[in-house]
């Protein structure tokens, strides 16, 4: 992998966190590992894509029609499903975006309807609901507060 990157950990309680960034090819999963980009990437990426600028008019349309449904992990706040992106109602705001994780990593993008704000949290370990409770439901407030930062100015 070429610099800059981030070392992801498997941090399973049974034995001390051990380096996997390079022990499996990402692109084994699927969409998951479909890419390999930077926090600034990401972040520029999520606010194009909420604000509709890598798709129509029609298209976006179609995205933004949300049913009741989680991103996996879950995001912050209330979630719900629309095509390929996900809304998530907080405290302090909506925003629209994606999580996800693999092997060593856990990822949040969102950006606000207008692309005008975002915020990208990166872990370098996997956290979900089922293998960390605890530790997930610290990552889910922090997702939180990240949004509230990115949407108060």
């Amino acid at each position: 992998m070429p610099a800059p990157i981030m070392q992801g950990y498997d941090v399973a309680p049974t034995h001390a966190p051990d380096d996997v960034t390079q022990r499996v090819a990402a692109g084994w999963f699927w969409a998951s590992g479909g890419m390999v980009s930077t926090a600034y990437d990401a972040n520029a990426f999520i606010r194009a894509y909420a604000r509709g600028a890598t798709t129509s008019p029609a298209a976006r349309r179609a995205q933004f029609m949300f049913r009741p449904g989680n991103s996996d992990p879950p995001g912050p706040g209330e979630n719900s499903a629309g095509l390929a992106i996900f809304r998530y109602q907080t405290r302090c705001g909506t925003v629209y975006g994606h999580t996800g994780n693999i092997f060593g990593y856990t990822q949040f993008v969102a950006a606000s309807k207008n692309g005008r704000r975002s915020v990208v949290v990166s872990v370098n370990s996997q956290n979900k609901p089922t293998m960390h409770p605890d530790r997930f439901r610290e990552l889910r407030r922090i997702y939180t507060l990240a949004v509230c930062a990115a949407l108060a100015g």
